[in-house]
């Protein structure tokens, strides 16, 4: 363990919504929620105003819209959020070289390289320092955490919000866990949370009295021995500056669960050829093919498969997957569709026989996600990018619910017309889309609306914010 509060770990405070408030002025202030905005669509990230109404990540669009009908729905613009991550991360290595950015809008820091022997009261100013440069630079704020292991960096990032602070002095770790819930360690998820409530253990000490044989005969011995630590704020782990992917996926919500083997199978294709595509442009690949569905009821399945030799060929995870969609019960309909490629290496090594053992699979593993059913993608550094395709062409509903032909815009898109210049789809529908003219320093603009299919309307990169400074410095010279 350390002895100096060290470890930090950064948190963007509800970074889609955030950047998407910064970069439109008329949503500045109220409820807004990025994610799938169609009838089968979930929350990504809800902004603060959002969560007034009980709005959280991973709700069903519709039911966010039940709560909030008022909120601004919009689709998510990755572009513009890997954008502004990479501007606040290289403000963070300025501070210090060991950064392990964990996800899009997270990381951990260690200030050991620059200040070894910083105090508690070094490490606030730093902090301070740091925010206070991430809003000046980007518009945008952040929440951290700092301790003397990632584990308290962590859980003090999550209290601190939105737009604060915590640093927890060496030795009060076990003191500050142990009124807290056993949901507040990372790794203790709803179905354990429910086992160790179920014998007594609600609280972080409580957890933390126990005797290691007791944790491990209640929850295995890896995921026990690491909890039981973990609720002593016991934690070792080293920031790691480079963090290899676990995994690369795909996958998207039907509109209407769907039955039909066959459309399931041409959706696998359709993944597959997403999977690999992200394989081979990073250079990697894979032995374990894994299928994810979620069914009717919202239960959430995987099955995979071991190959002998990791793989970065479409046509090889092709198969594995299909067979896997073969061996599920589709009777009831699925409303969501996964594959993904895991156990990956920076290599591929084919078999001699080309295709015939290469494409051989292991024993088929199956089980039902409780804890977390999300993908890993190797986005920002190998963290969790919740990402939710629409269905694609063959995908729509039964001819009996035939929804309205798709608009080409999508509610948040960046847009560029000839005359009124730079906005953002603020709606469209029955041939018609609404652009609000305004961007990140503009005051709240107009509203004009345009036939779909106007030629002088087009789709636009991002804007850039800029600091009131440097507006002001461009517009003096």
């Amino acid at each position: 363990m350390r002895a100096r509060p060290v470890i930090l770990h950064l948190d963007l405070d509800a970074f889609f919504t955030a950047v998407e408030q910064l970069h439109k002025p008329s949503l500045r202030g109220k409820p807004v929620v990025v994610g799938g905005v169609r009838g089968r669509g979930v929350v990504s990230t809800a902004s603060y105003e959002a969560r007034v109404f009980g709005i959280r990540s991973a709700m069903p669009t519709a039911e966010a819209r039940r709560r909030c009908p008022n909120a601004a729905f919009l689709s998510p613009r990755f572009e513009a959020y890997r954008d502004a991550s990479h501007a606040v991360m290289d403000l963070v290595r300025e501070l210090t070289p060991l950064v392990e950015q964990v996800s899009i809008d997270e990381a951990y820091l260690d200030l050991t390289p620059q200040h070894p022997q910083a105090d508690v009261g070094l490490v606030g100013e730093l902090v301070e320092g740091l925010r206070a440069r991430i809003h000046a630079r980007t518009g945008l704020t952040a929440s951290v955490g700092a301790g003397t292991s990632k584990l308290v960096a962590k859980i003090h990032s999550d209290l601190a919000k939105p737009d604060g602070q915590i640093v927890v002095p060496p030795g009060e770790e076990a003191e500050r866990l142990a009124p807290m819930a056993v949901r507040a360690i990372p790794g203790v998820g709803p179905a354990t949370a429910a086992r160790l409530t179920a014998h007594g253990i609600a609280t972080v000490g409580r957890l933390a009295a126990l005797d290691l044989d007791e944790v491990v005969a209640l929850l295995g011995k890896a995921h026990g021995t690491q909890l039981h630590a973990f609720a002593r704020g016991e934690d070792d782990r080293e920031v790691v500056t480079e963090r290899a992917a676990k995994s690369v996926s795909a996958e998207s919500t039907f509109e209407t669960d769907v039955t039909d083997r066959v459309r399931l199978a041409e959706h696998v294709r359709r993944l597959t050829d997403r999977v690999g595509e992200r394989l081979r442009a990073d250079g990697l690949s894979g032995r374990t093919v894994v299928l994810k569905a979620r069914r009717h009821d919202f239960s959430t399945l995987t099955r995979s498969t071991t190959l002998d030799q990791p793989t970065d060929a479409d046509a090889v995870v092709l198969r594995q997957a299909l067979r896997l969609l073969d061996g599920l019960d589709v009777t009831d309909g699925l409303r969501l569709l996964g594959v993904g490629v895991s156990g990956l290496s920076l290599y591929t090594q084919p078999d001699l026989l080309d295709g015939l053992l290469d494409d051989r699979p292991g024993p088929v593993r199956t089980g039902t996600v409780e804890d977390d059913d999300e993908f890993v993608r190797p986005d920002a550094g190998g963290g969790v990018l919740p990402v939710e395709e629409p269905a694609g062409p063959g995908d729509e509903a039964p001819a009996a619910d035939q929804p309205a032909p798709r608009s080409p815009w999508r509610p948040g898109q960046d847009v560029e017309h000839v005359e009124h210049g730079r906005g953002w789809v603020q709606g469209s529908g029955v041939g018609r889309v609404t652009v609000r003219f305004e961007g990140p320093n503009t005051e709240v603009g107009r509203i004009r609306t345009f036939a779909e299919d106007d030629p002088d309307l087009t789709p636009a990169d991002p804007p850039v914010w800029q600091p009131e400074d440097a507006v002001g410095e461009a517009a003096g010279s």
